[in-house]
């Protein structure tokens, strides 16, 4: 498939017009059109619909379009790598990826730190769920990421290197105004009228199985299509959200947390490849272990006292 194409359509979906990017793109709107119904018969499905003031993508159409995304931004790393190295500048850039809640909170603050020791290097961020990063990692697209043992958990890989940081304690994101705001560690009875709302499986398996534990249902009405999403609907009073503790470092204003009592907790990894790691991996996991320990001090691995000082079983069953 041509990559142009690609382009096309995914600047059509974010304009949600396909005047606008045909202007942008500087094609005429009949040849926007054009390259959309072929892409479309590429791939046997409709990919856009039209309403009332444009175009929006279907629900093939997202599902393209995220993928899309992806690619094109890789093509586009790839591109300037190898302008990088005809003109001189021959020094491998440092791809990390990080779970979204990791990537908003320590994995910034780690990589600022590295940067501050070794000076000047290029780096990419690429957010993205556990498994994913995994395979990125083992594909060669990622030297490092950031991840969790959340449900389903991480795979046994012998081509990975994993280090355990730390236990993160997950606590629920509440809108300021809710009776609970401010309130000490609650039980989860005390929160099972609640309407929840949830962005992934693995979330969303943490807070039915700590409810089960309890004793009580958690009602997940709500389903939001990422991390963003979910705390905009927090925010605004629709419900209420299980989130990570590494992530209440970098809330919005409008929302605040409280802690649960014996909360479901997540490890929290790194893996690099055992075959050619990048010269900055090992620094930059001083660093990510420094982060943690500075958000979960008494779970930081390797910490006197901490509950995160021994390795624990994944979520899949395997030692790590």
């Amino acid at each position: 498939m041509d990559l142009t194409v690609w382009r096309t359509f995914v600047t059509v979906c974010r304009l949600g017009s396909l005047s606008a990017a045909a202007t942008e793109l500087h094609h005429t709107q009949s040849a926007v059109s054009r390259q959309i119904a072929g892409l479309e018969q590429q791939l046997g499905v409709a990919l856009v619909e039209r309403h009332a003031r444009g175009v929006r993508p279907t629900r093939a159409g997202e599902v393209f379009r995220h993928y899309a995304l992806a690619t094109l931004n890789e093509a586009d790393r790839a591109v300037r790598a190898v302008r990088d190295v005809r003109d001189g500048e021959s020094d491998r850039p440092l791809a990390v990826g990080a779970t979204p809640s990791l990537a908003a909170g320590i994995v910034p603050q780690a990589i600022r730190g590295l940067l501050e020791e070794a000076g000047a290097i290029r780096w990419s961020l690429l957010p993205g769920l556990s498994a994913q990063l995994h395979n990125r990692v083992i594909d060669g697209v990622l030297d490092i990421a950031v991840v969790t043992d959340a449900p389903p958990g991480l795979p046994h890989d012998p081509r990975v290197e994993r280090r355990f940081l730390g236990l993160d304690d997950m606590v629920v994101a509440l809108p300021l105004g809710h009776p609970r705001a401010g309130c000490g560690p609650v039980h989860m009875r005390a929160l099972a009228d609640q309407t929840w709302v949830e962005d992934n499986d693995g979330s969303a398996a943490l807070l039915r199985q700590h409810a089960a534990r309890s004793g009580v249902g958690a009602r997940i009405d709500l389903a939001a299509a990422d991390l963003l999403g979910k705390l905009a609907l927090v925010a605004t009073g629709h419900a209420i959200a299980l989130i990570p503790g590494v992530l209440t470092c970098a809330l919005r204003t409008d929302v605040t947390t409280v802690a649960l009592v014996d909360p479901p907790t997540r490890g929290i990894y790194t893996i690099t490849p055992r075959r050619d790691p990048h010269p900055c991996a090992a620094p930059l996991l001083d660093r990510l272990a420094t982060a943690f320990a500075s958000v979960h001090p008494a779970r930081a691995a390797g910490r006197p006292g901490g509950e995160g000082a021994r390795p624990r079983p994944s979520r899949a069953g395997t030692v790590t």
